[in-house]
Parts: structure tokens; C-alpha cells; sequence
């Protein structure tokens, strides 16, 4: 037994206390398959969005978790229900007409609204692999028509048909009156139309492994439940999923606790094991409702990926997955910088530390060097301050603060420095209000200008930091607070910035200086923003 693995068997993280989970609920051995499933599930009506990411991301750090505990190997399925048929048309995509005419069919047979691949299905699909690929996720795509229709099911959807009354009863009861008379586990595909039918089941023929149903014209139709010819409703569905893949591990939302009862006692009707579950709360948004795919009410992966790196979602999907957490553009920002404070405290720390750590499990154990030290929050300000949109103006400044840094040899920082920039310009630029300073800042303003004239140009963040204290102190700030919010809402036009003097140092004392010089004549400081 390795010393990591020692640590790990008592590390607090969560993942950690899933995967000891997991490893005693398979008593430390492998399954009859060879390898540990896990699995996540994705339903392609919509465009991915940031709790389909979620869903790989924590399942992805519960896996490596499991793999610091065992030497038993593990696998991770992707798997997008593709062959549901389509509902409602979701309100963010384009073609509504077209897709309103294809509604019932499944995703694969409908056509793509983009006009970029063979059907909406795969589309979404592609846009889903787009991203988890870019993120450097290890998994294993699975598609339910491609295995449907080649037959991965077949078996147990033969078991289901032949236990067909044994899973009625465990949905019934959750039905009401009306869907009871016409719900079946299975969905037939028509033939004529290729829509996936809510039709009743007039008959099941287990031993010739079809069933018999009313067709939408009334006609009687036998059709195989094999092969494509039907899939299943979503709960028997999953449950069969299970059964067929023996998938070990899958969590799943909080609006699914029932589901997953129900589900699982399926699995057990087919001969199958429930996998291990761990419940997650919702994401809500900037109203506090639940997000929807439909509705597009929460962020995509593309929106938070335009102001931030990947790491910072990351992060925002590893802290507290129990609780439910606003999912808005004014919570990136926070993420950030507090995944480069996770990352930076990383290589001083023990190992026990380091398994706590989200990096460690963000970049499943191998985290890599900082790229320099400064925080998103003072990238923010001093695009503001500088007024610009060009990374060339920040990485001026950049480079005379700490000249062994280059867009060149600290891409990471490049990156931040462009995703700083376009949150400044979408969403802080439009807010600043600037205000003048009252008599009592004012004279406390002039004093800080005049202790910054006699200061060093390389005097450190640390005592610029020391005099900005002092002087509030020295002209009566009982509350320092109160002091650097006058700061930020006089220099800066926000209630709230950076640490002030890392963000002088950085930005430049004479800069600093002429910036405080123009705010105490009563200059506009907005109007060149």
C-alpha cells in the first residue's frame, strides 16, 4: 500500500467519500466485466449546457478518487439519450418551424437546425464531445440508437418483456389515472412516420419477443422491441441501461431522488445492480429559479468560456455539490481567482493537504506551475483603469511589474488577460459610476498621492499596501473598509476592487499618482472609459 493511497483512504474530500463508497459497495473487488462503470448521462434536445458538464466533472473527479483507493480499472460513459423523441421544441435554436414538423422523431432522425451534421442529434452530440474533449476528459461516447440498433440491448430488453408485469407495477402507481391506461414501457418506432409512439400495448408476445400496439391510424402493428424497433420510456430505460452496461456509478440531480428509486427497483426486476448515486443540487439563476435547458435560462459552456478558463468552472462544480448555487455571470469572477489562490498554495502543501486541495482534483492529481501571480480581479481593474480592450496595453504594465513574464512563456496568463478584458467590457465597463471624493477623502487622497511621490518605482505591493493602511488610519477611517471603498469608488467607479496595493504596484506609482491627481481636480475620470 502506497503512502497516497493511505492519505487517500482518509482524505475528506468528497470525491474521496464517494469513492470509498463505491469500493465498499463492490468489497474491494472488480466486477464480472473486468473494470469499474462509471457513467453520466446527457439528453441531446437542447445544446449542452454547464450541468452536462458538471455531471462528467464530478463524476470524472469521484473516478480518479477511486483509482488513488484501487488498482482496479475503470472505465467512464458518456451517454447521450439520442434516440428520445422530441418533445417540444427548445426555444434557443434555430428552424422552429422545421423542428416542429419532426417532433416525435428521434434526435438522430431529425434534421440538424444548424445544417452542419446528420441530424440534430448529432450535432448536439458533437457539441458535447467538443468540449469535454477540449477539456482533456478521459471517457467513452455512447450513443442509444447506435446501441439500440446494434443490438447492446437486446438481452435485456427481452428480460423486460418477459417481467413486463413486474415493471408496470413499480411505475403505475406514480402515474395518473388517465396515463394509466395508456402507458407502456415501450415506445415503438413507426415505421411510416419514424416517430417514436406514446401508443398502448394491446398485447406482449415475450416468447416471439414482440409486442402488439395501436398505431396512430388505428391500426394494429407487432413490431420486435429489439433492434431499434422500440426504445423505452425513460425511467425503464435507465434502469435498463444499467442493467445492460452494469454501470457502477451515477449521480444524478435532486429532481431526480424519485426517479432513481423507481429506476433502480427496475434493475432489480432485470437481474441487475443498482450503481452507487450521489445527489447533487440544482443550479439556479440570477432570479434564483431552477435552469432550464429549454427555457436557456442559465449560462452556457461557451458563455462562461468567453471570461474564464476551464479550471474555474471546475472549480465551481467541486465546491459543495450538495448545495444549490446561483449560476450567473457575476460568480465567475470570484471562481477564478479563488482557483489560482487553490492553485498557487498547491506545491507548499503535504500530501494530505494536497489531496484536499480542488486542484488536485480538478487536474486529477498532476496540477500544473502558476503562471504568475496577479488575480483575475486585478486584471479587471486595471483594464478599467487603462480603459482599454487591447491585451497589449495590459501586458505593458504586466511586463514592467514582473519582466520575467511573456504572452509567450505564461499562455495561461495570456488567456486570463484576454477572458479579463471581455468580462470588464461586457459587464463591469457598462456599470462603473464614479464618484468625487468628500472633503475628509480628499484630504486623505492628497496624502496618499504625496506618500506615493516619495516612494521607489519598485517599491513592493507589501509597503504600498502598509502606507495605504496608514493613511487611512492617520486621517480617521475607523472602519478601513470605509477607506478602500472611497478608494474604489472614487478611482475606480465600483464599490468593490482589488487588494490596493498589489493592484499600485502593478499598475505603476507615477500612473497611480497622476490617476489620484485627476480625481482630486475634479476631473470626469468616466469620460475617457
Amino acid at each position: 500500500m502506497t503512502d497516497l493511497r493511505e492519505i487517500a483512504e482518509n482524505a475528506n474530500a468528497w470525491p474521496f467519500a464517494e469513492a470509498r463508497q463505491l469500493l465498499k459497495q463492490l468489497k474491494g473487488k472488480a466486477p464480472e466485466k473486468g473494470y469499474v462503470l462509471f457513467e453520466t448521462g446527457y439528453g441531446p434536445s437542447g445544446l449542452p449546457h454547464i450541468g452536462t458538464f458538471g455531471e462528467v466533472a464530478r463524476t470524472t473527479m469521484v473516478r480518479h478518487a477511486f483509482q488513488a483507493l484501487s488498482d482496479i480499472p475503470t472505465k467512464l460513459f458518456a451517454f447521450s439519450d439520442d434516440m428520445d423523441g422530441l418533445r417540444k421544441v427548445p426555444e434557443t435554436l434555430p428552424n422552429q418551424e422545421m423542428l416542429t414538423e419532426n417532433l416525435g422523431k428521434p434526435l438522430t432522425s431529425i434534421p440538424d437546425p444548424f445544417g452542419t451534421h446528420e441530424s440534430m442529434g448529432h450535432h448536439n452530440n458533437a457539441r458535447l464531445r467538443a468540449f469535454l474533449d477540449g477539456f482533456g476528459f478521459d471517457y467513452e461516447f455512447k450513443s442509444s440508437t447506435e446501441c439500440y440498433k446494434a443490438g447492446d440491448f437486446d438481452a435485456t430488453l427481452l428480460t423486460l418483456l418477459q417481467r413486463y408485469d413486474a415493471v408496470m407495477k413499480v411505475i403505475i402507481p406514480t402515474l395518473g389515472e388517465e396515463r394509466r391506461v395508456t402507458y407502456s414501457p415501450f415506445l415503438p418506432v413507426c415505421p411510416k412516420t419514424g416517430r417514436v409512439l406514446l401508443a398502448p400495448v394491446l398485447e406482449t408476445n415475450p416468447d416471439a419477443g414482440t409486442i402488439v400496439y395501436e398505431n396512430e391510424d388505428g391500426e394494429k402493428v407487432e413490431t420486435p422491441v429489439t433492434g431499434g424497433h422500440c426504445k423505452l420510456q425513460w425511467k425503464p430505460d435507465w434502469a435498463m441501461r444499467w442493467t445492460a452496461l452494469g454501470v457502477d456509478y451515477e449521480m444524478s440531480g435532486k429532481d431526480l431522488i424519485d426517479s432513481v428509486k423507481q429506476s433502480g427497483a427496475i434493475c432489480r426486476i432485470l437481474g441487475g445492480t443498482p450503481p452507487q448515486g450521489f445527489t447533487y443540487e440544482l443550479f439556479l439563476d440570477e432570479n434564483g429559479e431552477k435552469i432550464s435547458k429549454s427555457r436557456g435560462n442559465g449560462l452556457t459552456m461557451e458563455e462562461w468560456l468567453a471570461y474564464a478558463p476551464p479550471e474555474s468552472l471546475a472549480l465551481f462544480m467541486f465546491q459543495k455539490p450538495k448545495t444549490a448555487k446561483r449560476l450567473y455571470f457575476d460568480v465567475i469572477p470570484k471562481n477564478v481567482d479563488d482557483y489560482l489562490s487553490h492553485l498557487n498554495a498547491y506545491a507548499d502543501q503535504d500530501d494530505a493537504q494536497k489531496l484536499a486541495n480542488p486542484a488536485w482534483h480538478i487536474h486529477s492529481g498532476n496540477p500544473p506551475e502558476p503562471q504568475g501571480a496577479l488575480s483575475y480581479n486585478i486584471l479587471l481593474n486595471l483594464a478599467g483603469v487603462c480603459h482599454t480592450e487591447d491585451k497589449s496595453v495590459l501586458w505593458h504594465f504586466i511586463s514592467r511589474y514582473r519582466p520575467d513574464l511573456t504572452a509567450e512563456n505564461a499562455p495561461f496568463l495570456d488567456d486570463l488577460v484576454g477572458y479579463a478584458i471581455n468580462y470588464y467590457r461586457d459587464f463591469v465597463k457598462p456599470e462603473k459610476t464614479y464618484r468625487a471624493p468628500t472633503d475628509a477623502e480628499q484630504a486623505a487622497l492628497e496624502d496618499l498621492a504625496g506618500a506615493l511621490r516619495a516612494m521607489a518605482a519598485d517599491t513592493s505591493a507589501e509597503d504600498i499596501q502598509t502606507e495605504v493602511y496608514e493613511v487611512g488610519k492617520r486621517h480617521g477611517f475607523e472602519n478601513l473598509r470605509d477607506w478602500f471603498k472611497a478608494l474604489y469608488e472614487i478611482l475606480l467607479g465600483q464599490s468593490q476592487g482589488p487588494r490596493m496595493g498589489s493592484f499600485i504596484a502593478l499598475y505603476g506609482i507615477p500612473e497611480s499618482v497622476a490617476l489620484m491627481e485627476k480625481a482630486l481636480a475634479g476631473e470626469d475620470l468616466a469620460a475617457s472609459a
